[in-house]
């Protein structure tokens, strides 16, 4: 099993003024943590089988009519995505466990992420901290940022775009089995509580075997 701590209090980034303007209730949080990422354990497997017990199918079809997954669909669209098409992480997840029985464990990792999405459906997102250069912030992706389309929104550090927003890391910014420092993150929404980012982040954080949470 991992092992994982909390070594500093969730952070509130900046958003490019022109998409907060565009877009105000959009929020980038994270949480750095001390980690060493590694195969899953009997716990976790044990809680993802409680999860997928916990979701019918008709659990999961009401589900996007509840507030924070509704949220996400309706900022979809504000952004011209499709979520029928292309499915809000919540949604994704949830038609994965309906389509393979059962929320599958991958890692250690991905089991927490997985774990704090369905428990508050905020998407958390892992990067390896030292691949970072400097602080994170939410703009416009520029045509000189490879692995994400100029024009898109797109979380980056100070010199480049890690990824698209809410959609996969570009290479070498993901956490791999040398990571050591770990950075969670997680991208809020016009209509989520601050509460349920917190719960996201540091529920995440204490399924990697972080002591603590939010006070």
């Amino acid at each position: 099993m991992g092992a994982a701590a909390v070594s500093a209090e969730a952070v509130r980034h900046a958003v490019d003024p022109l998409v907060a303007e565009e877009f105000p209730g959009l929020r980038l949080w994270s949480l750095p943590l001390t980690t060493r990422p590694g195969a899953s354990h009997a716990g976790l497997k044990t809680q993802l089988k409680m999860l997928s017990d916990r979701m019918t199918g008709a659990q999961a079809i009401a589900q996007r009519q509840e507030p924070i997954p509704h949220a996400y669909r309706v900022f979809f669209r504000h952004v011209g995505i499709d979520p029928e098409r292309r499915r809000t992480p919540i949604e994704q997840a949830v038609l994965d466990r309906l389509h393979h029985g059962s929320f599958r464990s991958r890692n250690l990792v991905d089991d927490a992420l997985l774990i704090a999405l369905v428990e508050t459906g905020v998407p958390v997102w892992a990067l390896d901290d030292d691949a970072l250069d400097g602080e994170l912030r939410l703009r416009v992706a520029l045509a000189e940022d490879a692995g994400v389309p100029a024009g898109r929104l797109a979380v980056s550090d100070r010199v480049r775009a890690l990824m698209e927003l809410f959609g996969p890391t570009v290479p070498g910014v993901g956490v791999r089995p040398s990571t050591r420092r770990l950075r969670l993150i997680a991208v809020a929404v016009g209509g989520v509580p601050e509460i349920h980012v917190e719960e996201a982040l540091f529920g995440a954080a204490q399924t990697l075997g972080a002591a603590e949470g939010p006070a």
